[in-house]
C-alpha cells in the first residue's frame, strides 16, 4: 500500500447523534468503553500497512485533533502518519468545507506533494473491519478508476442507502439514491449464495471510495460545483469512468444516529459479537493510557464490558458496556446501559479535575437504576434515581438529558439530581 493516500472525513455538524456530539464530532465519540470511532479507519489502515493518512476536520474537531495527535506517533525510521487537515480560507477560497467531495477538493493541494497513485476515501463515523490490501487488489486487477466498497442488503434495508447495481463482472452500471421499496424492482445485483438465500440483493455503497490519483483530480476539477461524493460525484463517474464495485459481505455499522450507536456498541457486550474486539490478526488501536485495571467487589455483571481503572462496588451490571475511570456506588444497576466513562475518579483533587467546572462525583450514585440509556462522560447520577427504558417515548429535552431514537441520553457533564425519574 505504499502508493496509496488514506482521506479519512472528520463528518460535519452530527445533528442525527445528538447530543453525543454537542462536545465533539462524529468521529471523536466514544466506543466500547476505551476507544473512539475514528480509531477504526486508522486502525483499519494501519492492520493493512497503508501508513499514511490525512484526517479531515471543520466541526467541533479539538477532541478529535488532541485524540489523534496523541494517539497516533510512528517512528522517525519509517514513513507513516496520521496528519490533520483542518478546513481553512485561502487565496484561492474563502468557504470551508460544504461537503464530502468539496473537502477532499479543497485539500488536495496538500495532498498531491505527496507520491502516490490511489487515493482511498474512508468515513470517520463507521464500525467495521477490511484490509484495504485485499481492496487494493481488487481494484487493480479490475482496471478501475474508482472502486466502491458495497455491501448487500435486503429489500427492508435498501431505501436508507445508495444502491449500486452491477453487471456479472462487478462493473457499477447506475445508482439510485435511497430508493423506495416498491421502486426495487430491476436493481438486483449479482451476489454470492450465502447473500441469495439471506434476501441480501441488493448493494449499497458503503461510503468508502478508491481513486486513482488523475481519476480523483478530473471528477473533481471537472465540476467545481458539486460537494458530495455520494448525490453527485459518484453517479456522474459511473456514467463517464470504470468504476466497479468490492463487495463486502463482513459486519458494518454505519453509526449514523443514536439508536445505531446504541445497538452497536451493546453488541460488542454479547457473547459472540458481530465485530470482534480480540481479534489479535486485526487489532484496534487507540491512545494509550496507563490506568489500572477495573477493581470490582461484591457485584453481579453479565455480559458486558468494563473499562480499565473502573471502581465498581455492590453493583448489578448486566448487558451493558461500561467506559474508563467509571464508578458506580452501593445497590446501584446498570441494565442495557452505555457509559462512556469519566475523565476523573470522584476522589481526584478537584483543583487537578479537566474541564470547565467538572460535576463533583461522576458516576452512578446508591441504589440508581438505569436501563436502556446512554451516559455520555462525566455524568453524575445523584442517589435513588430512576432513569428507564424510553423505547416507546417520543423525543424530548429536559434538563441534563434528552431521548433520541427511544433512547434516553444523560448529556455530557450532566448532574442528576438525587430522586430524579425519567
Amino acid at each position: 500500500m505504499r502508493d496509496t493516500l488514506a482521506v479519512i472525513l472528520g463528518g460535519g455538524a452530527g445533528t442525527r447523534l445528538f447530543p453525543l456530539t454537542d462536545h465533539r464530532s462524529k468521529p471523536a465519540v466514544p466506543l466500547a468503553g476505551k476507544y473512539r470511532l475514528i480509531d477504526v479507519p486508522i486502525s483499519n489502515c494501519i492492520n493493512s500497512e497503508l501508513l499514511r493518512m490525512f484526517v479531515l476536520t471543520q466541526y467541533n474537531s479539538a477532541s478529535l485533533n488532541r485524540h489523534v495527535s496523541r494517539a497516533y506517533r510512528f517512528d522517525r525510521f519509517g514513513h507513516g502518519f496520521v496528519s490533520i487537515l483542518a478546513a481553512e480560507q485561502t487565496a484561492d477560497s474563502k468557504e470551508w468545507f460544504q461537503g464530502t467531495a468539496d473537502a477532499v477538493r479543497q485539500v488536495l493541494p496538500h495532498i498531491n506533494p505527496y507520491p502516490h497513485r490511489r487515493v482511498l476515501i474512508l468515513s470517520g463515523d463507521q464500525l467495521y473491519r477490511m484490509n484495504f490490501a485485499t481492496f487494493g487488489q481488487h481494484h487493480t486487477a479490475s482496471r478501475a478508476d474508482l472502486t466502491v466498497a458495497t455491501i448487500p442488503v435486503t429489500a427492508d434495508e435498501a431505501p436508507a442507502f445508495g444502491i449500486l447495481k452491477t453487471d456479472a463482472s462487478g462493473v457499477i452500471t447506475e445508482f439510485h439514491e435511497k430508493p423506495a421499496r416498491d421502486k426495487l424492482d430491476g436493481l438486483e445485483s449479482p451476489v454470492s449464495a450465502k447473500m441469495r438465500e439471506q434476501g441480501r440483493i441488493y448493494l449499497a455503497s458503503m461510503g468508502i471510495y478508491m481513486f486513482e490519483r488523475e481519476a480523483l483530480g478530473d471528477v473533481l476539477g471537472a465540476n467545481p460545483e458539486e460537494i458530495d461524493f455520494g448525490k453527485q460525484i459518484i453517479p456522474a463517474a459511473i456514467e463517464q469512468r470504470r468504476v466497479v464495485s468490492y463487495p463486502h459481505d463482513g459486519y458494518w455499522s454505519d453509526i449514523g444516529t443514536v439508536r445505531s450507536f446504541y445497538d452497536a456498541n451493546l453488541d460488542l457486550a454479547v457473547p459472540q459479537p458481530q465485530f470482534d474486539l480480540y481479534d489479535e490478526d486485526a487489532p484496534l488501536y487507540t491512545r494509550a493510557r496507563m490506568l489500572p485495571p477495573a477493581k470490582i467487589q461484591n457485584s453481579h455483571i453479565r455480559d458486558s464490558i468494563i473499562g480499565e481503572g473502573s471502581v465498581i462496588t455492590n453493583a448489578t451490571i448486566e448487558n451493558s458496556v461500561v467506559g474508563i475511570r467509571s464508578y458506580l456506588s452501593e445497590g446501584s444497576t446498570l441494565r442495557r446501559t452505555v457509559m462512556l466513562g469519566a475523565d476523573y475518579l470522584p476522589w481526584r483533587d478537584a483543583e487537578r479535575r479537566p474541564g470547565i467546572n467538572p460535576p463533583p462525583n461522576p458516576g452512578v450514585g446508591p441504589r440508581s437504576l438505569v436501563e436502556g440509556a446512554i451516559i455520555d462522560k462525566n455524568v453524575q447520577i445523584g442517589a435513588d434515581c430512576r432513569i428507564t427504558d424510553a423505547s416507546n417515548k417520543p423525543d424530548a429535552d429536559g434538563d441534563g438529558w434528552y431521548i433520541r431514537d427511544g433512547v434516553v441520553v444523560l448529556a455530557k457533564n450532566a448532574i442528576i439530581p438525587d430522586g430524579t425519574v425519567i
